[in-house]
């Protein structure tokens, strides 16, 4: 992918989709749009799932696990002046929610909002070292009152950052929410190609963009256990670590442009982990890999311990600065991540199992 590129059209749609945790609708129209002309089967569920299919007759199966959903904030309650207060959906760093420009959702459209806090000058200097609580902040709308701002936004509505995607230099970019855009792009994508030879395959393909992931990984147990599939791979993202103020004594060495980061540990089966690294090899896929002693933060738990079990690995995007508006990935890697999907998938033999 040369610098003078445009971003996939597909990965463009889903981070202009404004989805957080609970109400993941535009991004699902997004999904629906490139993944379903693709499959075989197409499904969605009561969750709000999207679940494409290939092969749905093979007896080996292998699901592809990214999420749709992304942080938020949920309106819950409305002042006498007319500023609205909110919960966080999903781990938001409070540092860096005041003073961001945000879109609320609602019955009627989009409302343009501002994050509010009191403003470091009508501070002492004991107030100006702490971080706000969230209660302590709130969205401006410019309302002149509670019955104005009742009009045109209720309790319940949800709000996302007005941050969107741009090319910092050449194939790195930022967007708000490439986690896990990135992760339902990259599952969504490795579909579309294998469709295109899929009489070759010998197992079926599951490729599910999840919700609920932020607020406790739900969609994934509900989607894996309804496929049942033999093997699974979810992609999400990782913790880019090639910046200031990272101690890769705790956190590991993982750099932009190194490739898909596989994971190895008590959440990963041994099985699928060999199969990723021998496909990236064969394929001179770059790739960096990742100990992870824990359930990990992703889809991958979930999955891993639903129905039968699971034979499950994982692979993540890097990306610095995590759950932040201005989340930053080389699209190289993303690239990366779907060749090694695809190469992971064409190498599957019918009858293998993750039994060891």
């Amino acid at each position: 992918m040369s610098s003078d590129q445009k971003a996939p059209e597909f990965l463009l749609e889903l981070l202009e989709a404004k989805s957080p945790s609970g109400a993941e609708q535009q991004a699902q129209a997004a999904y629906d749009k490139y993944v379903e002309p693709a499959s075989d089967e197409y499904q969605r569920d009561t969750i709000g799932n999207r679940i494409g299919i290939l092969n749905p007759d093979k007896e080996t199966s292998v699901l592809f696990a990214g999420h749709l959903d992304e942080l938020g904030l949920q309106i819950n309650y409305i002042d006498d002046k007319g500023f609205l207060y909110f919960k966080t959906l999903g781990g938001h760093d409070r540092i860096v929610i005041s003073g961001r420009r945000v879109l609320i959702q609602t019955k009627n459209g989009i409302v343009k909002g501002v994050t509010g806090k009191r403003a470091v000058h009508l501070m002492d200097a004991k107030d100006r070292e702490k971080v706000p609580q969230i209660h302590e902040m709130w969205i401006d709308i410019a309302a002149t009152d509670k019955a104005d701002a009742e009009s045109r936004v209720q309790v319940g509505d949800v709000a996302t950052y007005d941050h969107e995607f741009d090319f910092l230099h050449g194939t790195v970019a930022t967007a708000r929410a490439f986690d896990n855009k990135g992760g339902s792009y990259i599952v969504g994508e490795a579909l579309r190609r294998l469709a295109e030879e899929k009489e070759s395959l010998e197992a079926k393909v599951i490729s599910v963009a999840n919700a609920q992931e932020e607020v406790g990984v739900r969609g994934a147990m509900i989607s894996a256990f309804n496929a049942k599939p033999t093997f699974a791979v979810a992609v999400d993202v990782g913790h880019a670590t090639d910046h200031p103020d990272c101690d890769k004594r705790k956190f590991g060495q993982f750099k932009l442009g190194g490739g898909p980061i596989i994971t190895r540990g008590p959440n990963i089966n041994p099985i699928v982990f060999q199969k990723l690294v021998d496909a990236a090899e064969e394929n001179n896929i770059p790739y960096q890999l990742e100990g992870d002693p824990r359930p990990t933060g992703t889809d991958a738990r979930a999955i891993q311990v639903a129905g039968p079990g699971v034979a499950t690995g994982l692979i993540s995007l890097p990306l610095r600065y995590m759950h932040t508006p201005s989340e930053v990935i080389d699209l190289q890697d993303a690239e990366h991540c779907i060749q090694l999907l695809v190469a992971f998938t064409k190498n599957l033999k019918a009858g293998e199992t993750g039994i060891w």
